[in-house]
């Protein structure tokens, strides 16, 4: 991982030093104090132009430090991919111009203030349409009434504000979808304990409860049809690479844990190297793909591809990981246990790979 670790030492310096001053389990826990490190040290500004005063890194470079992260601090990387899922989305609608609603002092105010954006776009839902809101705006004077609940929302108490996919009424948006900038001190926003599993716990996944929280107009962006199917699509790749980069790291702490300490045959070594490295390098390429401007399909559907075949690998890595690392590693610390478990989560993200086969099937067959 030497060229992630360079990746985040180059953009947020000092960063990996801090977090490595504090062990796994209090980086874990739910007073995981990593993410006000990361909010510090400026992560809240890698993905943010440098015209807006952010650090302006691209797709590949997020993959990287994303990676690198993760291996360190594990809750600290998921929590915070939520906020570059957010930071991109907003990203891509400023680029579209004033036509998308999105004010790009927005940006300004992200590189100024060091804020934290939590995503609270549909997910998690058996059967739901992951692109489907779940919450409502009620049209009132000056702006909308928004209502509704996500759960798990991570940076529930971190944030500084929340970005929420809404049910617009057709008179307001052809695609029926909003995009509400919701400050996290709101009145009728509050946050409710929801995360009751000891893995990820520092990823601050609890339940923000919305009740008729006012939005002002200009807080409550409608993109157009073409410009809304561009940022979802745009926005579920900077997704899908993120939860990629992120337990491919996770899974890479394992495997380096095997081979500084030597353990089973050097070709057990080179095949958990070689797979780990092959799923990191997959979601490398697709990064590429979005950086050289690919027609977006095509990026989503290698993206997908990318990070079902990084889940299976990591799987099969993680189990042949702990065998190797052996008994005495597994009881003499939580720290082996406890990064095999956080691997898992990566099934657990929207969407499912039952939800996607047909789409996936659908892609390659007719196009």
């Amino acid at each position: 991982m030497e060229i992630d670790r360079t990746t985040l030492d180059r953009l947020l310096p000092g960063l990996r030093e801090r977090l490595a001053e504090v062990s796994l389990t209090e980086l874990e826990s739910e007073k995981n104090p990593g993410i006000e490190i990361f909010r510090t040290l400026g992560g809240t500004n890698l993905l943010v132009p440098k015209e807006h005063g952010g650090l302006g890194a691209d797709a590949l470079d997020a993959v990287r430090v994303m990676r690198a992260l993760a291996a360190v601090a594990p809750s600290t990387a998921v929590a915070t991919m939520m906020h570059q899922f957010s930071v991109s989305t907003m990203v891509a609608a400023v680029s579209f111009g004033a036509e998308s609603g999105v004010n790009p002092a927005l940006l300004d105010s992200i590189t100024q203030n060091q804020l934290l954006l939590s995503s609270a776009f549909a997910e998690g839902r058996t059967d739901q349409d992951i692109l489907q809101p779940t919450m409502t705006a009620t049209p009132v004077e000056g702006g909308f009434l928004v209502s509704g609940t996500k759960k798990p929302c991570s940076l529930s108490r971190s944030m500084n504000l929340m970005t929420a996919s809404v049910a617009l009424p057709s008179e307001h948006s052809i695609t029926g979808l909003g995009i509400a900038v919701i400050p996290a001190d709101a009145e009728g926003l509050s946050v409710h304990p929801f995360w009751s599993s000891f893995v990820l716990a520092g990823a601050e996944s609890d339940e923000v409860r919305l009740t008729d929280v006012f939005v002002p107009a200009e807080q409550m962006v409608a993109p157009p049809i073409e410009q809304a199917i561009m940022l979802q699509m745009t926005g579920l790749v900077h997704f899908q690479l993120s939860v990629s980069a992120a337990y491919t790291g996770i899974a890479s702490a394992l495997v380096q844990r095997v081979l500084e300490r030597g353990r089973g045959s050097v070709t057990d070594r080179a095949d958990l190297a070689v797979r780990i490295e092959s799923a990191a390098l997959a979601t490398e390429a697709v990064a590429r793909q979005l950086i050289a401007g690919d027609p977006i399909h095509t990026t989503l559907a290698a993206a997908q591809v990318a990070r079902f075949a990084a889940q299976q690998t990591i799987g099969e890595v993680v189990n042949r990981a702990v065998e190797l690392l052996g008994g005495m590693a597994y009881v003499s610390s939580s720290d082996v246990a406890y990064l095999a478990a956080a691997s898992h989560g990566i099934s657990f993200h929207p969407p499912s790979r039952s939800s996607a086969a047909s789409s996936i099937v659908d892609y390659f067959t007719a196009g």
